[in-house]
C-alpha cells in the first residue's frame, strides 16, 4: 500500500511538473525579439573577433533565408540595414547599398551577394570584407547566422550566431512583402 500511495504521488507530481514549468520559466510565446539589441549584441562579437581597416569599408549584403538563397524578405532587408547602422555607430566605414550601381537591386528583394559577385564588387569599392547573413525559420525561433569573409579567397574572419524568438513583430517582418 505504501508503495502504490509512493508511485501515485511521484506520478501527480510528474504531470504537476510541466505547469510549474510555464509559470516559473515563463510561456515562450510570450518572449518579445528585440531585433535593435539583437543586432548590436551580433556586430559587437563580430567586432571582437577580427580586426578591421579603418581607412578601408564593408559592404553588407541582405541576409537571406537558408532555404532559398537567392531571396530575402521584410525580416532580411530590415536585419541587414540595422547591422550596417550598428557597424557605422562603431566607427566602420560602410558602402551605402543603394547608390551602388553594380549590383541589381531587386525590389521585393534588396541586394543580393552572391559568391561569384562578391570579389568583384569588393574590388570596385575596395573593401576589405562583406558582411553576408542567413536566417533560417522554425516554429518558435528565427536561427540568424552573420558572417565576415574576406574578398579574397572568400574567407570568413569572424563569425556570429543569434536567436530571434518567434512574436508577432518577426512574423510579420517575415511574411510582408
Amino acid at each position: 500500500m505504501k508503495r502504490r500511495t509512493a508511485t501515485l504521488a511521484l506520478l501527480a507530481a510528474a504531470l504537476a511538473l510541466p505547469g510549474c514549468a510555464r509559470y516559473y520559466y515563463g510561456d515562450a510565446a510570450h518572449v518579445r525579439a528585440d531585433l535593435v539589441e539583437s543586432n548590436a549584441q551580433a556586430i559587437d562579437i563580430l567586432l571582437k573577433n577580427t580586426a578591421l581597416d579603418p581607412a578601408r569599408p564593408l559592404l553588407v549584403a541582405t541576409l537571406v533565408s537558408v532555404d532559398r538563397l537567392g531571396e530575402s524578405s521584410r525580416l532580411g532587408r530590415t536585419l541587414s540595414e540595422q547591422l550596417a547602422g550598428q557597424l557605422v555607430q562603431r566607427g566602420v566605414l560602410v558602402v551605402e547599398p543603394r547608390l551602388r550601381d553594380n549590383l541589381v537591386m531587386l525590389p521585393s528583394q534588396g541586394e543580393l551577394l552572391l559568391s561569384r559577385e562578391l570579389h568583384e564588387v569588393s574590388q570596385r569599392h575596395d573593401a576589405q570584407a562583406v558582411l553576408i547573413g542567413t536566417y533560417a525559420v522554425s516554429q518558435r525561433a528565427v536561427y540568424v547566422s552573420l558572417k565576415l569573409v574576406h574578398p579574397v579567397g572568400n574567407l570568413v574572419v569572424a563569425a556570429a550566431d543569434y536567436t530571434l524568438p518567434m512574436d508577432d513583430n518577426v512574423r510579420a517582418l517575415l511574411y510582408a512583402r
